[in-house]
């Protein structure tokens, strides 16, 4: 397992607007410290999310436990990780996100399905799964995620500790490997790029301009930015959304379904809203139908839409097995 080079700087922070006053202040009354006593499990909301996961993945592995009251899967699988979490005695962190408290939040990591884990390493996306794993299966991911996290040099082990302190202990039972001290001692990471921080500040003001030029900037500096080029292709579609009108592109695309063009604007739209199965249904339609110069113009939109959901996203993926399968 590879980490993904996704920045959850970029997605959250580009999919983020002012938080509602209620949340707020229910964040503001809120324990953020942790959810039990020692800190291994924490309640993250949209106005902490920066601190509590980005910024502490830095220096500790945080798997992010994606839930909602209503959901039935979530009371079977949240036990399971919080012992785990206390189990690993601060190796990693757990934290726990109430999707519907913080939509904002759910809508940039484009939560599609509950539950969903998320391990965030070095403020970097590296895997996830969705679903109530069993126990031994939920073991499992987390010890590739531990050995993604040593490999990328973020861990390492902590000092021998002292033996009088491990005999007085196991005396009393408690076995060594869960002991705090020997939980790994966090190494540095690097910093966030200028230019998502540019790109971040421009999108907070409604700069579309300078938000796309911060992205061309990093991506003519690290042409694989996975991170850029979506942003980039977010900032375009914004573009392209904002200068429709919605109602009419509907009624167009309806009354001329052989029209290429109406039917990218109302893909356009529906990936903006939120709706990525429908908008690359809608594509794959056109290409299904069509051929040549309008198969084409079709093709390379649908591409260019996939741009704008992480690297490996399944929805992505689903779309690009039906596209090549239309093609070849």
């Amino acid at each position: 397992m590879q980490p993904r080079d996704f920045s959850l700087y970029g997605a959250v922070d580009l999919g983020a607007r002012q938080a509602a006053a209620q949340r707020r202040q229910q964040a503001a009354q809120s324990d953020s410290s942790g959810a039990n006593g020692d800190g291994f499990v924490i309640e993250v909301t949209e106005e902490t999310f920066n601190a509590d996961v980005v910024e502490r993945s830095r220096t500790t592995p945080v798997i992010m436990d994606l839930w909602a009251e209503w959901c039935g899967p979530c009371k079977q699988l949240s036990p399971v990780l919080e012992k785990l979490a206390a189990e690993a005695g601060g190796q990693w962190i757990l934290a726990k996100v109430d999707v519907d408290a913080n939509p904002q939040l759910s809508a940039a990591l484009q939560v599609q399905s509950i539950p969903m884990v998320v391990a965030v390493v070095g403020g970097k996306l590296v895997d996830a799964f969705l679903g109530a794993m069993p126990e031994a299966q939920v073991r499992q991911w987390l010890s590739q995620v531990m050995a993604v996290a040593e490999e990328a040099g973020l861990v390492q082990e902590a000092a021998a500790p002292d033996a009088d302190e491990d005999a007085d202990e196991e005396s009393a039972g408690v076995p060594q490997a869960r002991d705090a001290r020997e939980a790994r001692v966090p190494r540095g990471a690097p910093p966030m790029p200028p230019a998502y921080a540019e790109a971040r500040a421009a999108m907070e003001r409604g700069d579309l301009d300078a938000a796309a030029k911060a992205f061309e900037s990093e991506l003519a500096a690290s042409p694989g930015d996975p991170v850029a080029k979506s942003g980039l292709a977010q900032v375009n579609l914004i573009r392209r959304v904002s200068s429709y009108d919605q109602a009419r592109v509907r009624r167009d695309a309806a009354e001329h379904p052989e029209d290429v063009e109406a039917q990218t604007r109302v893909a356009d739209i529906d990936l903006a809203s939120g709706r990525f199965d429908d908008a690359f249904d809608r594509l794959l339609g056109v290409v299904r139908r069509t051929s040549g110069e309008d198969r084409d113009k079709a093709r390379v939109h649908l591409v260019g839409l996939f741009d704008i959901l992480p690297p490996r996203d399944p929805r992505v993926a689903k779309a690009r097995s039906a596209l090549s399968a239309l093609l070849f």
